[in-house]
């Protein structure tokens, strides 16, 4: 079977003549490997009938030769430019000239890359078929979910590592910097995105920054949200605990989130909807003392991205299936004073799902 089988699939599904592929997740999904997005662009050209072709910078060339890449390759010199190497490869692509309908990645693609594309392929028109390129990734293969859970199990074990080492007094970014150390240390080769690492109320703010100049006190909420990668898989983990003591009223916010998240894990199944499960949570946090304090979705797919499909979303009709990787993510957020998240990656099953997080979830005091 072609390197490129995946590729073809799509395009027969959705009748487009092309399919433009950038580096990214879903170019190591169909490659296995994946480049630099720089100021250098790389794109392979997938046409419906016909040879694909590249446009490869010549100092990828080697890198590029090892995929086994079944087409045309056009590279090109920094001194030179890569519009030539464009326009070469619009030229050993005729078919996709006047009239053609082309698909690109619109959350990857970068607007010069399509200019580019513009001027080598007069005629032809773009569209965004993001969604349809990135279903290469919907369902999970067994090697990959053990990618994933091999990530997942090295984070929490930095975590723990971490929480060993908190104390009264230390600042966010000192407990940042201790939970990157130990998660290289156990094992990861990169992060799945920059980790959030905040205490008191900037764990309020759901994408809150660690800061140099705040120093953890009791009764703080102290909330991780990071998760390492492994062979370009991710792990995507909150948990959020309370400094030396908590309150009568935290502890019932904690609960309340708590009580969201086992209920989103209790009814992920296959053949419910992205729709139901977060409509499953939110009832959950709406019929509480706390509703006012919600501030977002369940969750979201994960896998070489760390935010893909499905969205788990009320109004998001996708049928969940067996290998759909997702987050369940409820959280609380009472801004200028304390936020709590609790999140779970999940695979469905034939049967229901596989928790591949097992970082107890049971309120927890630090410090």
């Amino acid at each position: 079977m072609s390197i490129l089988a995946p590729v073809h699939s799509i395009l027969a599904k959705t009748g487009l003549d092309a399919i433009v592929l950038v580096p990214g997740a879903n170019f190591r999904r169909v490659f296995g490997t994946d480049f630099h997005q720089m100021e250098r662009p790389l794109e392979v050209i997938v046409p419906k009938a016909g040879e694909a072709v590249a446009i490869v910078p010549n100092l990828e060339l080697a890198s590029f030769a090892a995929i086994g890449f079944p087409g045309q390759v056009f590279d090109w010199r920094d001194e030179a430019g890569y519009m030539g190497a464009f326009m070469a490869a619009g030229e050993a692509l005729p078919q996709l000239r006047q009239g053609a309908r082309i698909g690109v990645e619109g959350q990857r693609m970068r607007v010069f890359d399509l200019f580019a594309l513009q001027k080598a392929l007069p005629g032809a028109v773009f569209v965004d078929i993001h969604a349809g390129i990135s279903a290469l990734r919907l369902h999970k293969l067994p090697h990959e979910i053990e990618l994933q859970r091999k990530a997942i199990r090295l984070s929490e074990a930095a975590l723990e590592a971490t929480l060993q080492e908190v104390k009264v007094g230390m600042t966010e970014t000192e407990i940042e910097s201790i939970l990157l150390r130990n998660l290289f240390s156990h094992g990861a080769d990169g992060l799945a995105f920059a980790p959030i690492v905040a205490a008191g109320d900037n764990a309020a703010k759901p994408h809150a920054h660690a800061r140099p100049d705040y120093r953890i006190e009791p009764g703080d909420a102290l909330l991780f949200d990071f998760g390492g990668s492994y062979q370009g898989y991710s792990a995507d983990i909150t948990r959020t605990f309370f400094v030396k003591e908590v309150s009568d009223f935290d502890r019932a916010f904690y609960e309340t989130v708590l009580a969201a998240n086992e209920k989103g894990r209790a009814v992920s199944r296959a053949g419910i909807t992205a729709s139901e499960v977060d409509d499953a949570v939110q009832k959950v946090l709406e019929g509480s003392q706390f509703a006012e304090f919600r501030r977002h979705k369940t969750g979201h797919g994960l896998g070489l991205d760390v935010h893909e499909a499905p969205q788990i979303m009320r109004g998001n009709g996708q049928v969940l299936e067996p290998g759909m990787v997702y987050t369940i993510e409820p959280g609380l957020y009472r801004l200028g004073e304390a936020g709590v998240r609790i999140e779970d990656d999940v695979v469905v099953t034939e049967d229901g799902i596989d928790c591949l997080t097992s970082f107890p979830r049971e309120l927890r005091l630090v410090g």
